[in-house]
C-alpha cells in the first residue's frame, strides 16, 4: 500500500496511523518508533509543520559538511552550484569534516529549499583535542576547536595518569547520536595550560598532526652518519674549491641552497645553485619516505619549526652546513648579460660551504661597508667579500629582466614576533627586507625555472608548481571596487601581470594605495601542485617547478628523484646514445627509468600534486592558528587601550580593522555603531547608512574591547564616527 501518492505527499503520524487502521496505543508507539527508525535509515524525511515524506533517492546529495563557529553548518558537493545550509538543531552530532547526506526538498513559490540531514556517510574526526574536567566521580573534555560544541565524556577507565585542568588528545571510542553524548579515551597527555610550546602542541593535534618521531625513524636517520662517506663522495662533481655560501634568516638552522657565481671574458655570468641533496639518504618507500610524503613539508611556527626529516638530516646530515663536505644537486646555469637564462644543466655535486651568512650580513657587505657587522664578517671571512660583490652585481643584472618579464611585485607588510623565555611574546616588530632575501629569492626562481623547463622537455612525470590566471568571479568583484576608486585593470577578462604591475606603479602615490594593493592580491588564485605543466601567472613564467628546498618540501625531493633519474640513465648511455639523445630535438621518454628510482607514474603524480597542495595548504592554517593564538594572549594586556588601524575587511555584519603597528586584526561588528542602520554595499567595499560609511583602506580609532582566547578573535569598538567619510 503506497501510503504516499501523487495526490498527498506529505502525512503526519495520525495520518499514517488511521490509513494502517492502527488503534490501540501499543501499534501506535510501534508505529512511531518504526517511522523514526525509517528516518534514520534516510527512507523518510521527517518535517515538523509538514509531517513524513518518501525521500526520492535523486533528491539526496552526499558532501563534506564545514560546521561555523555558531553552529550551523554547509555541505558542499562537487556537482552543486552552491553549498546546502543546514541549520544548528540538526548537527548535535556531527563533527566539521564529515561526509553527509542530505536531503533536498526542491524549492517552491520562490521560497528556499528544505534540506535535511538524513545520514552520516563517514568520519572524518577520530580524535578530540581539549582540557580534561572533572565533575563528581566524572570525567568530561572542553574540546579546544570551538566547532564542537556538543558534549564529550570520558571513560575515567582510559586516563592515562591525566589529571583534570590538563590538556589531552583523546581518541574516539563512541560517536554521538541524538540520544549519546561522544565518548573518548585519552591517548596523550600534552600538558598544564601554562607549559611552554602548548600552544603548538594543540594546534598540531587540532589537524591530527605529528610533531615527534618515532624510535624507528631516529634511529634510520641517525644511521646515515654525521659525516659524508668517502664511498658517497665517489662519482660527483667536486665543486669544493668554489667558494659557495649560505645565506638566511638569522634563526635558520636547516640550509637547503648555497650559492656561486663569476663572470666569464664574454660578458656571461654563470650561477650555480648547490641544494641539499636529501633524495641520496631519503629512497622511495623506506620508512623516512613515507613519514616524509605524508607530512609533506615542515611546519613553521613563531620560534620554532616541525620538520618533515628528522633532525638529524634536516639540521645535519643534508643541511649545507659551513666547513663540512655535502652531497649536492646543482644547477649550473648561463645568463646573460640581459639577464636571461640561455643554458642550464643538473649535475651531482659535492661541496663544502666557505661560510654561513645572514641577510643583515650580506646586505651589509654590498650596501654598508662602513658598518660594525659588515667589518666583523670581513675580519672573520675576508676571502668572500669578493662573490657576495660577485652576486649581488647578478642581481642588479635579474632584477631589469625580472620587470620586463612582468612578474608581479606585490608589497606586502610582515611582522615577526619577539618572545621571551617561557615563549610569550614580548613585542611584534616589522620584519625589514633587502636585497640580500631579494637575491636569494632570484638566484632560486632562476633555478626552479630551469627545473620545470627541464622537467617538461624530458617528459618525465613529475609534480609543477603552478598558478592559474585570476578567474571571473573575483576579477568581476576587483572590477567593481576600481571602478569604485576611478581605477581600472586593463586586459578586460584576461589580464595579464603586466597589466597587474602598470596599476600598481599607477598607485603608488595614493593614500589608499595599500588597500588597493590588498583588493589586486586577493584576486589572485591559489598557487598548488599539478602534474601537468599549466605555467606561473604571478610569476610570469611559462614553466615552473619546487627544486630548491627538499629538506622542507616533498614536491622538491620527487623533483631531485625526477633528475637523478635522468642523470644516470645518461650516464649509463654510450657516447653515441648520448650524442643522439642532444641531435635528438623530440622529448625523450622517462621509460628507461629504474623503477627502484624512481617508481612513479602520470597518475601517481597526479595523486601526489593533490596530497602535496592539501598539506601545504594545512602547514600554512596550522601556522595561521598558532600566530592568531599568540597575537591574542599578547593583545590581552591592551583591553581597553585605543589604537589606530586600517579597515582590512567590510561584510554585512561589519568590518575588520588591521592595527597599524602590529598585525592584530579584530572585527568591529556592526551591532556596535551608533546607527542600526548600516547597510553593505559590496561593489564599493564599504557599510554606510547614509550619512556616515567606513570603506575598505579607512583610517580608524578603535578601543580593543574583547579577546577570545578559545575562537582567536579580538573585538574592537570605533571612537569618533562623526570625524569619518559621510557618504
Amino acid at each position: 500500500m503506497n501510503l504516499f501518492g501523487k495526490v498527498k505527499k506529505h502525512l503526519h503520524r495520525e495520518q499514517i496511523a488511521h490509513k494502517l487502521h492502527l488503534k490501540q496505543p501499543d501499534q501506535k508507539e510501534a508505529l512511531r518508533r518504526r517511522l523514526r527508525a525509517m528516518e534514520r535509515d534516510g527512507q523518510l524525511a521527517f518535517n515538523k509543520h509538514k509531517g513524513y515524506q518518501l525521500i526520492d533517492q535523486r533528491s539526496l546529495i552526499t558532501g563534506k559538511i564545514s560546521i561555523h563557529p555558531d553552529g550551523f553548518g554547509f555541505v558542499s558537493n562537487h556537482d552543486s552550484e552552491k553549498d546546502l545550509f543546514l541549520p544548528k538543531n540538526q548537527l548535535s552530532h556531527v563533527f566539521d569534516g564529515d561526509v553527509v547526506q542530505v536531503f533536498v526538498e526542491p524549492s517552491s513559490n520562490n521560497k528556499r529549499s528544505f534540506n535535511k540531514l538524513i545520514n552520516i556517510i563517514e568520519r572524518k574526526t577520530t580524535q578530540i583535542v581539549g582540557q580534561l574536567k572533572r565533575r563528581g566521580d566524572a570525567f568530561y573534555l572542553v574540546p579546544d576547536s570551538h566547532e564542537i560544541s556538543f558534549k564529550v565524556d570520558v571513560d575515567r577507565q582510559f586516563l592515562l595518569n591525566a589529571k583534570a585542568g590538563q590538556y589531552v588528545n583523546t581518541t574516539i571510542i563512541e560517536y554521538p547520536t541524538h540520544r549519546k553524548n561522544t565518548l573518548v579515551k585519552v591517548a596523550d597527555v600534552l600538558g598544564n595550560p601554562q607549559d611552554t610550546g602548548m600552544d603548538i602542541k594543540l594546534a598540531l593535534c587540532r589537524h591530527n598532526l605529528s610533531g615527534q618521531w618515532s624510535e624507528a625513524l631516529i634511529d634510520q636517520a641517525e644511521s646515515q652518519g654525521s659525516h659524508v662517506s668517502e664511498e658517497d663522495k665517489v662519482s660527483r662533481v667536486d665543486y669544493r674549491d668554489l667558494p659557495f655560501v649560505t645565506i638566511d634568516g638569522a634563526d635558520a638552522k636547516d640550509f637547503d641552497d648555497a650559492v656561486y657565481c663569476e663572470k666569464n671574458a664574454l660578458g656571461d655570468w654563470r650561477l650555480l645553485v648547490a641544494i641539499a641533496d636529501v633524495s641520496h639518504y631519503v629512497r622511495p618507500n623506506d620508512l623516512l619516505d613515507i613519514e616524509a610524503q605524508q607530512r609533506g613539508t615542515s611546519i613553521y611556527f613563531p620560534g620554532h619549526v616541525v620538520p618533515m626529516l628528522p633532525e638529524a638530516l634536516s639540521n645535519g646530515l643534508c643541511s649545507l652546513n659551513p666547513y663540512v663536505d655535502r652531497l649536492v644537486m646543482v644547477c649550473d646555469m648561463t645568463i646573460s648579460s640581459n639577464g636571461v637564462v640561455t643554458q642550464s644543466t643538473f649535475t651531482e655535486g659535492l661541496i663544502n660551504s666557505h661560510a654561513r651568512l645572514t641577510y643583515d650580513q650580506a646586505y651589509a657587505l654590498v650596501a654598508k661597508r662602513r658598518s660594525k657587522l659588515a667589518k666583523k664578517v670581513i675580519e672573520t671571512t675576508p676571502d668572500i667579500v669578493p662573490h657576495i660583490e660577485n652576486l649581488h652585481a647578478l642581481f642588479q643584472v635579474l632584477m631589469p629582466a625580472r620587470r620586463q618579464r612582468g612578474a608581479i611585485e606585490f608589497e606586502t607588510k610582515e611582522f615577526t614576533f619577539n618572545f621571551t623565555k617561557k615563549r610569550k611574546i614580548s613585542s611584534v616588530s616589522p620584519v625589514k627586507r633587502n636585497d640580500a632575501h631579494r637575491m636569494i629569492e632570484e638566484f632560486m626562481l632562476c633555478a626552479n625555472v630551469s627545473t620545470a623547463k627541464f622537467l617538461d622537455h624530458h617528459n618525465i612525470p613529475s609534480l609543477f608548481r603552478t598558478h592559474n590566471a585570476p578567474q571571473q568571479k573575483k576579477l568581476t568583484i576587483l572590477q567593481a571596487f576600481l571602478t569604485e576608486k576611478g581605477l581600472r585593470l586593463e586586459g578586460g577578462d584576461k589580464p595579464s601581470p603586466h597589466h597587474y604591475n602598470k596599476l600598481l606603479n599607477n598607485i603608488s602615490h595614493r593614500s589608499d594605495a595599500s588597500v588597493i594593493r590588498t583588493m589586486l592580491l586577493r584576486s589572485q588564485s591559489q598557487a598548488e601542485y599539478t602534474s601537468k605543466n599549466q605555467g606561473h601567472f604571478g610569476l610570469a613564467y611559462d614553466a615552473y617547478a619546487h627544486f630548491t628546498s627538499p629538506i622542507r618540501r616533498y614536491p622538491d625531493l620527487l623533483t631531485h628523484r625526477a633528475i637523478r633519474a635522468k642523470i644516470r640513465c645518461h650516464k649509463d648511455q654510450t657516447r653515441f646514445q648520448r650524442l643522439l639523445g642532444r641531435l635528438s630535438l623530440t622529448k625523450k621518454s622517462a621509460k628507461n627509468f629504474s623503477k627502484k628510482a624512481y617508481p612513479y607514474d602520470k597518475e601517481a603524480m597526479k595523486m601526489l600534486a593533490v596530497h602535496c597542495s592539501q598539506q601545504s595548504r594545512q602547514a600554512d592554517e596550522v601556522s595561521r592558528e598558532v600566530e592568531n593564538g599568540l597575537m591574542c594572549q599578547y593583545m590581552e594586556q591592551f583591553k581597553g587601550e585605543r589604537f589606530v588601524g586600517t579597515i582590512s575587511g567590510v561584510t554585512s555584519f561589519g568590518f575588520f580593522v588591521g592595527l597599524d603597528k602590529s598585525s592584530a586584526e579584530g572585527l568591529v561588528h556592526i551591532s556596535s555603531l551608533a546607527s542600526n542602520s548600516f547597510k553593505f554595499e559590496p561593489d564599493k567595499q564599504q557599510l554606510s547608512d547614509g550619512y556616515q560609511c567606513f570603506v575598505l583602506g579607512d583610517k580608524v580609532d578603535v578601543v580593543l574591547n574583547r579577546v577570545d582566547l578559545q575562537q582567536q578573535k579580538m573585538d574592537f569598538t570605533v571612537l569618533n564616527t562623526a570625524a569619518f567619510n559621510t557618504a
